[in-house]
């Protein structure tokens, strides 16, 4: 069977809301590293929108991609089916994430951010780190990876807000426990919502724990030409797209953040109604 570039040659709804995919990109998969991330354009039409590196298999040749439908891009991508192409699938970008001198971490993943924190703690335990995963969703129906993560880690903490499933509780209630009980960590790694990636800094600050945390705010172009994606860290004006995605969490200004990640939010809305009309018109015209 001959695969194209940018075929898609795996997909799996992981819930009603997140798919897998595995995009066949050999010359992406040969150079991917963690915390790095791709660019997707599903047509000519369609928008831009980043994706970080869920998995990457460089003798396949295939990268793995994990997200959440949530606006008309998403929605578009989520259409297609395996078999079928992505028209733009541009990457590696971003810098790879940086894990030097550590012996044990925690890594921390919310919701859909837990499809980025796998393959950090995957990485990290892989070259023998003592990795502690801490995955916190909303309720027992949205748990995605978790045999995969199990794998990828020492000691997997599953949390959830309403006790449906594992320990009942938000992720920073799991982290201060596991500080509490005397474990030292040389880094914690925090993926998710902002609000949550937030409080995590807050949690850990007081420790001086190195905490890193995964930014994809708005992005454009990933080349740093177009400023869609600055943040202030330290004080400094950075470019998520070229001088992250990975950076000092107890440097980042998450209110500023928080309010420019909000500035599209009816546009979102508002293309995700259209969008669905338009799935709802093209099935009444093939009935």
């Amino acid at each position: 069977m001959v695969i194209f570039m940018y075929q898609i040659v795996e997909k799996r709804q992981l819930n009603d809301t997140v798919v897998l995919m595995k995009v066949a990109a050999p010359f992406i998969a040969k150079k991917a590293m963690p915390g790095q991330f791709i660019i997707f354009r599903v047509n000519e039409k369609g928008e831009r929108i980043p994706l970080t590196i869920a998995d990457y298999d460089r003798e396949a040749g295939t990268i793995t991609i994990i997200f959440q439908v949530v606006g008309r891009g998403t929605q578009e991508l989520a259409a297609l089916n395996q078999g079928d192409s992505i028209l733009d699938f541009v990457g590696p970008l971003g810098k790879p994430s940086e894990f030097e001198n550590v012996k044990k971490v925690a890594v921390i993943g919310g919701g859909v951010g837990c499809a980025i924190a796998y393959p950090q703690a995957k990485y990290l335990h892989s070259i023998g780190v003592e990795v502690d995963l801490i995955a916190g969703f909303r309720n027992k129906d949205i748990v995605i990876l978790e045999e995969e993560m199990k794998a990828a880690s020492n000691r997997l903490v599953l949390m959830t807000d309403d006790g449906s499933y594992g320990k009942k509780g938000l992720v920073t209630n799991a982290l201060q426990e596991l500080i509490d009980e005397g474990n030292q960590y040389d880094m914690v790694v925090a993926i998710g919502p902002v609000p949550m990636m937030k409080f995590v800094c807050a949690v850990t600050k007081p420790y001086g724990i190195k905490t890193v945390v995964s930014l994809n705010p708005i992005m454009i172009d990933g080349t740093g030409m177009c400023g869609g994606c600055r943040v202030t860290v330290g004080g400094e004006i950075k470019f998520a797209c070229v001088d992250g995605p990975d950076f000092d969490g107890h440097l980042v200004d998450f209110d500023e953040l928080m309010k420019r990640n909000t500035i599209y939010k009816n546009q979102e809305h508002n293309a995700a109604v259209h969008q669905c009309r338009l799935y709802k018109g093209a099935e009444e015209n093939n009935a």
